[in-house]
C-alpha cells in the first residue's frame, strides 16, 4: 500500500492534486484544509497517503497532515460514510473542531457539513466519541470555540467560491467584503456568494 507521495506538484485544485513522482503522475483526492497547505505548482511537494482499494477500482487521498489523515481513517469507519463525504467533512470543519464535535455530541454542529443528515450525526458521535484519546478531547476542548449561524453561512460561502476556482485567501476576502455588505441584514449562502461576486 502507498503511504506517501513525494515529488513535484504537478496540478493542484481544491479537491484534487497530481504529483509527478519519478516521472510517474499521482492523482489524489484532499481534503479544502491540505490544498491551503501545499506549496505552488513546480515546487517539490510531500503529501501523506490513504490508498484506497475497492473491487472496481483503486483511489489514492492525499493529507498535509498526520492528524487528517488520521481523521480521515476514523470517519470512513463509520457506517454509512465514504472517503467523499470523509472529505467533506474534513473541508467543512478543521480536525479539531471534528473532534470537538464528536467528543461534545454535537450533532447540530456536524449536520452542518454538506451530505452529512442528522443520523449520520448521530452515528457519528456514538461510534466515535471513544475513539478520541482522553488528551485529544481536552485538546479539542480548549480549542473549541462557538459557532454561530453566521459563520457557518460564510464558511459555506468561502467554500462555494474556492469551488468556483477562486484562491482561499481571495475568498475570504471577498467573503468578508461581501459580510460587510450586508451589513446587520441576515442573508443566506447564496446571497452572500452573489454579493461577493459582485451581484
Amino acid at each position: 500500500m502507498i503511504a506517501f507521495l513525494e515529488g513535484i506538484l504537478a496540478e493542484k485544485e481544491p479537491t484534487r492534486v497530481v504529483i509527478n513522482v519519478g516521472g510517474v503522475g499521482y492523482e489524489a483526492l484532499i481534503p479544502l484544509s491540505s490544498y491551503d497547505r501545499l506549496p505552488p505548482e513546480g515546487q517539490p511537494c510531500r503529501l501523506l497517503v490513504c490508498h484506497l482499494v475497492r473491487e472496481d477500482a483503486q483511489q489514492l487521498v492525499g493529507f498535509a497532515t498526520e492528524a487528517e489523515k488520521r481523521m480521515f481513517n476514523l470517519l470512513v469507519s463509520v457506517t454509512g460514510i465514504g472517503p467523499k463525504l470523509a472529505l467533506a467533512a474534513l473541508s467543512g470543519l478543521s480536525v479539531r473542531e471534528l473532534k470537538a464535535a464528536l467528543v461534545e455530541g454535537d450533532t447540530r454542529r456536524l449536520s452542518s457539513i454538506s451530505g452529512v443528515g442528522r443520523k449520520t450525526a448521530e452515528r457519528m458521535v456514538v461510534e466515535l466519541r471513544d475513539k478520541i484519546g482522553a488528551g485529544e478531547a481536552l485538546e479539542a476542548r480548549a480549542g473549541a470555540t462557538e459557532v454561530t449561524p453566521e459563520d457557518l453561512r460564510a464558511r459555506d460561502a468561502l467554500l462555494a467560491l474556492v469551488s468556483l476556482g477562486y484562491k482561499r485567501a481571495e475568498a475570504q476576502e471577498m467573503v468578508m467584503r461581501a459580510a460587510r455588505a450586508a451589513g446587520a441584514r441576515e442573508v443566506t449562502v447564496e446571497e452572500l456568494v452573489r454579493l461577493a461576486l459582485g451581484g
